[in-house]
């Protein structure tokens, strides 16, 4: 398994992979580890007591979450390096032309919906962090603001790669399906942010 001072050698060499949204993605999982660190240590004494469950739940949801994402992480650079393939495509007949267009299209619907997928799995994140705000964890509420933090960056940063790729995709009915999808995301995830702030700041400020 690789560590994460070898995947920043790689994000850091002038290779296209991995990039941004395999970045994101990482930024996500950290977001994900905050809440099952919180989890965890709240419930060694949940208040109130019956929160126990609830904070068993998030931390297994956050390892859960973990995973995926590293998961996802893997396909948004499985799917960029395709489009670096098919860029590499010959075109220099119209018949290489089309074969490079049509791999390049498919590359590109793929590339942009890897990141996209990945804002699903940011949305959930902030809902764990939510969660967490709902019980007895002041002294643990900044690492909640982190990790909500986080996972909105991570959002934004998916954001980007969806819609980089979207330039150069000609499919426009795909491209309009996936951006109302993303915006739908964005959206909540902007609501569920300005909760957590909202929360947080109360408590820190208390």
């Amino acid at each position: 398994m690789e560590g994460l001072d070898a995947y920043l050698e790689r994000l850091a060499s002038d290779a296209p992979v991995p990039g941004g949204g395999s970045a994101a993605t990482l930024v996500a999982a950290l977001g994900a580890a905050l809440t099952a660190m919180v989890g965890r240590i709240a419930r060694r004494n949940p208040k109130p007591p019956d929160a126990a469950a609830t904070l068993e739940e998030i931390v297994t949801r956050s390892e859960e979450l973990r995973a995926e994402l590293k998961t996802a992480q893997e396909h948004d650079e499985k799917a960029f390096g395709r489009v670096i393939s098919a860029q590499a495509l010959p075109k220099g007949t119209p018949a290489e032309a089309q074969a490079r267009r049509e791999a390049l299209d498919f590359a590109l619907e793929r590339a942009a919906e890897a990141p996209l997928r990945a804002t699903a799995l940011c949305l959930r994140v902030l809902e764990l962090a939510s969660q967490l705000l709902e019980v007895e964890t002041k002294a643990l509420v900044s690492d909640i603001g982190c990790a909500a933090e986080f996972a909105y960056a991570a959002v934004a940063g998916c954001a980007y790669n969806v819609r980089v790729n979207h330039k150069y995709m000609k499919d426009a009915v795909t491209v309009a399906r996936q951006e109302a999808r993303l915006r739908t995301h964005e959206d909540v995830a902007q609501r569920m942010l300005d909760h957590i702030r909202t929360e947080v700041s109360r408590v820190l400020s208390g």
